[in-house]
């Protein structure tokens, strides 16, 4: 199934995509969804011919597509790749680091470059949607926790990321990460390690290209990991990292000034088009 929150004139509504159209779910985004014990067969049984509400997919307003989970983590250092264009050494343990619910936006959002930086960056991330919650678990728990997966753009401010050696700060700009548009179930695209293609393009020209089946610590391995640390709930996200590619990496330095457009995809999910204004 692929699963997304849209938003309406007057609200937010969880949606599945059904042909052309967007078959509403009877809850106000995926979230809440996520939440209800059994929430695959809720969603499998609202189609066109059960007599649900539908919307027209082209046109659709994509909100982010958990639009308030409870953990945004996200994993650094991921693609043997970006490790060694950003001079670092194969690491033995995730490196980890959060987000918050305020930075997330919708696929087709436009991201604003904010008026302290001038290192405005881009990092196309398959993102895991925890379906259930765990804590500790199991690699049999932790694989039946996945709900699914969807694409976020960890873009970076890159100047602020690196004023310390903790990076958050370059990480947690106000509605600076746009994640979906779908939630894509396991069973689509492979199972819950997928091996996917992913690539980011500014303005038509490739920046990123690489597969989700070289991650160094895959989806289930991160969500252990992370659910041994924290409790996971229905809804939350892990971001599992960016391949080669980011501009900070480039000789010279690529940035993004404002003007461009930042196509982050993943084979399968579909892809955040997002165009960057400057900050008025």
């Amino acid at each position: 199934m692929k699963l997304a929150t849209i938003r309406t004139p007057d609200a937010t509504r969880a949606v599945k995509l059904e042909g052309s159209v967007l078959v509403d779910l009877g809850e106000a985004d995926l979230g809440t969804l996520l939440a209800q014990p059994g929430w695959a067969g809720i969603a499998a049984a609202r189609t066109v011919a059960s007599g649900a509400a539908t919307y027209d997919v082209e046109g659709a307003d994509f909100a982010p597509v958990v639009p308030q989970p409870s953990k945004v983590i996200c994993v650094g250092h991921n693609y043997s790749g970006h490790i060694k264009e950003m001079g670092r050494e194969l690491p033995s343990y995730p490196t980890l680091f959060p987000k918050f619910a305020d930075t997330l936006t919708g696929a087709n959002d436009p991201i604003e470059k904010p008026a302290e930086t001038v290192a405005l960056d881009w990092e196309v991330e398959l993102v895991v949607v925890v379906g259930k919650p765990v804590r500790r678990a199991s690699e049999d728990e932790a694989a039946a926790a996945i709900a699914g997966f969807t694409v976020m753009n960890d873009v970076s401010v890159r100047d602020w990321q690196f004023r310390t050696i903790e990076w958050t700060q370059g990480k947690i700009w106000d509605s600076s990460t746009p994640v979906g548009p779908y939630l894509v179930t396991p069973d689509e695209v492979g199972g819950v390690r997928p091996a996917l293609e992913v690539s980011t393009t500014v303005d038509g020209q490739v920046m990123q290209r690489d597969n989700t089946g070289t991650l160094l610590f895959d989806p289930v391995f991160l969500v252990r990991y992370v659910s041994t640390i924290t409790r996971l709930n229905p809804g939350d996200l892990i971001a599992t990292g960016t391949p080669a590619g980011v501009g900070h990496a480039r000789e010279p330095k690529v940035y993004l000034a404002g003007g461009e457009t930042v196509v982050t995809e993943i084979e399968g999910l579909g892809a955040c088009a997002n165009a960057i204004v400057k900050e008025s």
